[in-house]
């Protein structure tokens, strides 16, 4: 605790810290305010049906990404979803274009022509997904006042929805630009952990009373929670070191060996982050909502719209932790470039011993990847599915969303990124570190 203290008075005597600090909880405020700020024309007393639908399933799923904004009919009911689509979008892209490949190599400013592409796609896709959501509006019983009309209530609910997340994206370049850690990640980890507190009362309640299994069965689900916390923890640091050495020429023109010892190149065992979550969670959603649209859902296609939308269900799981495997796989070629690492390898001098420089290193690092890469992908999948196991074992809806899946490993990575970045200013400023050895690792969703 004294520690913890003294850690604390440093962080408030730097003065940029501090500051930078400040504006992001400020930021993330309005956000959070924001996220109450109903639709003009809405009658709040009729959300009820739209409440209902939010308490489980894909729909629950996207409303704790908005922090509860979806099932209230906000201003920013669809958050910083579209911007993330558009930023998946866009990186896809970046693998089939070669307009888009010569932007991601010219460094910041290639970054910044990125980025407009980004928004630019980001107000398409809101555009495109608020009249879903109005649809869906009215087919859960939300009453239009009538002083608005559904004439008027379509075109400017759009608008405003377009507005709310142009606004949601604003704020997080602000605090990526101004503030600490990444911005739109903080937003959706803001969302997941504003309906902690509501869930974890309500599992609470639900245990004291006579038949829920008592407060002995409570404190199990909170050591299997924080049990749970640390795996999430380990899959995002888990590191493979490769040894590297390095061949330099002294003036005489003979060769010397550097240091293995301590030169390594770190592979992650997760190099993709929560990316194939997403990509799978997104793949889940199609078939419901193409049946949905065609009026098969209730015909002949039940069966498979049962399937893709009880996430309790074997199929669903099954399906979802395979897509994630893959995804996985997906991602990391992407996001890791064995070629260019081998190139640069070989540009500086060094070698992996035993291992030729240039085309056999990179298929080198190819096979230690694909080897690390399997049971990341597997540990990956198994805390995606979590939340499943904890809904059967009795643990409420919402509260069982934090056993596992994009919402926990969200929060993981972005608190870890996040105190690195403190970690780095205390560092910098002479200050002991958050952690005794100076050393915390922590990794930075990109994607968001």
């Amino acid at each position: 605790m004294k520690r913890f203290i003294e850690t604390i008075k440093n962080i408030w005597a730097i003065q940029e810290l501090k500051e930078k600090i400040l504006l992001t909880l400020g930021l993330l405020l309005i956000y959070r305010l924001g996220s109450n700020v109903v639709l003009p024309g809405i009658d709040t007393d009729s959300l009820t049906g739209l409440q209902n639908q939010a308490d489980g399933g894909l729909i629950g799923i996207l409303d704790a990404f908005t922090g509860g904004a979806f099932s209230n009919a906000s201003i920013l009911a669809l958050g910083i979803m579209p911007y993330i689509s558009a930023s998946i979008v866009i990186q896809l892209l970046g693998m089939a274009v070669p307009t888009i490949q010569k932007m991601q190599k010219e460094g910041e400013s290639g970054r910044r022509k990125l980025n407009q592409i980004t928004r630019i796609l980001t107000i398409a896709i809101t555009m495109a997904q608020a009249p879903g959501y109005i649809a869906n509006l009215t087919s859960q019983g939300v009453i239009i006042n009538s002083a608005v009309g559904p004439e008027l209530f379509w075109p400017l609910s759009i608008i405003v929805l377009t507005a709310g997340t142009v606004f949601a994206m604003w704020l997080g370049e602000r605090i990526t630009d101004k503030g600490i850690g990444n911005g739109i990640s903080l937003l959706i980890m803001v969302g997941i952990i504003a309906s902690l507190p509501q869930a974890f009362m309500q599992e609470l309640v639900s245990k004291l009373e006579r038949s829920g299994g008592g407060l002995v069965l409570f404190v199990i689900e909170i050591a299997a929670l924080i049990i749970v916390i640390l795996l999430s923890v380990a899959l995002v640091q888990a590191v493979r070191r490769v040894p590297v050495q390095y061949a330099k020429r002294t003036t005489g023109g003979r060769t010397f060996t550097g240091n293995m010892a301590r030169q390594y190149i770190p592979l992650k065992v997760n190099a993709s982050g929560v990316m194939p979550i997403i990509f799978a969670q997104a793949i889940m959603f199609i078939p419901v909502t193409v049946l949905s649209y065609s009026g098969l859902e209730s015909g002949n296609a039940a069966w498979l719209v049962s399937m893709f939308s009880d996430i309790q269900g074997f199929g669903y799981n099954a399906v979802f932790a395979v897509l994630i495997i893959l995804f996985t796989y997906f991602y990391t070629a992407i996001q890791v470039n064995t070629n260019q690492m081998a190139e640069d390898l070989k540009r500086n001098g060094g070698f992996v011993p035993g291992i030729k420089p240039g085309k056999s290193t990179a298929e080198f690092l190819d096979t230690v990847l694909s080897r690390i890469t399997l049971p990341g992908s597997i540990f990956l999948a198994t805390l995606a599915i979590l939340p499943a196991f904890a809904m059967v074992a009795g643990v409420n809806t919402q509260f069982a969303y934090f056993y596992g899946g994009t919402s926990l490993l969200i929060m993981v990575g972005v608190v870890l990124d996040t105190l690195q970045q403190v970690e780095s200013y205390l560092l910098n400023r002479h200050y002991d570190g958050l952690m005794k050895d100076g050393k915390l690792k922590g990794r930075a969703i990109s994607a968001f």
